[in-house]
């Protein structure tokens, strides 16, 4: 049995590792890109909990393997086995609940997160036969209830480029937000699956054919970010990025002004990467998708690079 001082020893350690988790886990926050929406800040905190987790376990692995190599060695000659926990019913649970309670919480926050993001057209239509009926029925495993938002913008993407349909019909190849603003996306794939990743938006969600698929953000940091494809989606995959602008509503709405009034031009990089003369010295004779043509987006006359 450990003595009373033991048992102060171990309080203090353990209260010291809580500190130095801690800090450690607001480090964290210094490891990811600026966090650019509402959204960002609930995936950041969730983060630095993990990490702070993470780090309580390897001190505290680390520190009870230093003092059992510092003062349980055994003698030289001493080959005997140590006696085994087994047995202790109060150990088991502890190390049992412990993290089924940890598992049970991320999952709760994670949870929480996408309600926030309010992530649309992801329910599953389960069919029921029953014998007595010529027609299956239909059960909707999920609810969509749809959160508030200033304004709803079609984002499409195929290979190999994304396009944006504002209000009033206006079409661009770059994605504008305004910020402190609920904006809802309506995602849409137009051939294979493909992915919307911001990485200062902590966001990464698929985007898969034959389903409209809405989330909803709200953008607190101004700026020019980049959006990728999350998704290997074939040949051009490199090139299936593009910009996106968090601005105010007035350089917003200046934005759509000139962006409607501007003639509509050809956009698809892929198409001009096709075209260019193999670079390599051997043809690998390799299969290439070619590009689809074109899809037609209006100019941009108004450079945001702020």
């Amino acid at each position: 049995m450990f003595s009373v001082f033991e048992y102060v020893l171990i309080a203090v350690y353990v209260a010291v590792l809580l500190v130095v988790s801690r800090w450690i886990g607001q480090q964290a926050f210094f490891w990811m890109p600026p966090q650019a929406t509402t959204e960002a800040q609930r995936v950041d905190d969730l983060f630095s909990f993990l990490v702070s987790i993470g780090a309580f376990i390897l001190l505290g692995l680390v520190g009870v393997m230093v003092y059992a190599i510092a003062f349980h060695r055994a003698p030289p000659e001493d080959y005997t086995e140590g006696h085994p926990s087994r047995g202790d019913t109060r150990l088991e649970i502890l190390w049992t609940a412990t993290p089924t309670l940890l598992v049970v919480w991320i999952a709760f926050q994670s949870f929480n997160i996408y309600q926030q993001l309010n992530i649309l057209g992801l329910k599953q239509i389960v069919h029921l036969h029953t014998p007595l009926e010529s027609a299956p029925a239909y059960a909707e495993t999920l609810s969509d209830v749809p959160k508030p938002a200033s304004e709803t913008i079609d984002v499409f993407v195929k290979q190999w480029d994304w396009s944006f349909r504002y209000p009033n019909n206006i079409t661009s190849n770059q994605l504008h937000l305004p910020i402190n603003r609920s904006t809802r996306l309506n995602l849409q794939a137009q051939d294979v699956i493909h992915g919307f990743y911001v990485p200062e938006f902590r966001l990464k969600q698929d985007i898969i054919p034959g389903r409209d698929i809405d989330i909803v953000l709200t953008p607190i940091r101004p700026g020019k970010y980049r959006l990728k494809d999350s998704q290997f989606s074939g040949t051009y995959f490199a090139l299936m990025e593009t910009d996106v602008y968090v601005e105010s509503l007035d350089r917003y709405n200046q934005w759509l002004t000139q962006t409607a009034n501007s003639e509509p031009t050809p956009v698809n990089q892929a198409v001009a990467e096709n075209i260019q003369p193999p670079k390599t010295l051997f043809n690998s004779g390799w299969y290439t998708v070619t590009p689809a043509q074109p899809g037609i987006a209006n100019k941009r006359k108004l450079n945001n690079d702020t």
